[in-house]
């Protein structure tokens, strides 16, 4: 099978993203810097595509210019993180510097793209073999925004 990677489409901050996404995640670089050539009028020498990996995904920043869109929910990057510690990084990180906190642990980060920052032990948490369990955790999760693990135990507790 061949490799499935992401493609984020910038204005023109693409590799300024890049930086700033390879700053916050551990095992991360810009693998390549792509330039325009002279194909492109106006564009020849300025950056056009940025790869970069973050925890080994592979990603690519394209700097495509001004179109009728924006990032939006519709597609999200997931961090599964191993504890509240992680969750606490990220979500700091992510939503530093213009970036907006949404519900249920969802973020849009400094540059629009979308962010679920969830502790894999939710998924334990929520399992719908104890549905009781499971209600009582995402009622927990409903009210929140960046998630509280501690919280979410403690609904998972309550029965």
């Amino acid at each position: 099978m061949s490799g499935i990677g992401i493609c984020l489409w910038f204005d023109d901050e693409g590799e300024e993203a890049a930086r700033y996404y390879t700053a916050i995640f551990k095992n991360s670089k810009i693998t390549s810097v792509v330039p325009y050539g002279d194909a492109f009028p106006g564009k020849a020498g300025e950056t056009m595509l940025v790869e970069f990996e973050l925890n080994g995904q592979r990603i690519t920043a394209l700097n495509g210019g001004k179109m009728d869109w924006s990032f939006n929910e519709a597609i999200s990057l997931m961090i599964d993180c191993e504890d509240q510690a992680e969750v606490d990084h990220y979500w700091n990180a992510l939503t530093a510097d213009g970036g907006q906190e949404g519900p249920c642990g969802w973020l849009k980060d400094k540059y629009g793209v979308s962010w679920q920052i969830t502790p894999k032990r939710y998924y334990e948490l929520a399992d719908p073999a104890d549905p009781a369990r499971a209600d009582r955790v995402n009622k927990a999760l409903e009210s929140m925004k960046k998630i509280d693990l501690a919280t979410l135990e403690r609904a998972a507790a309550a029965g």
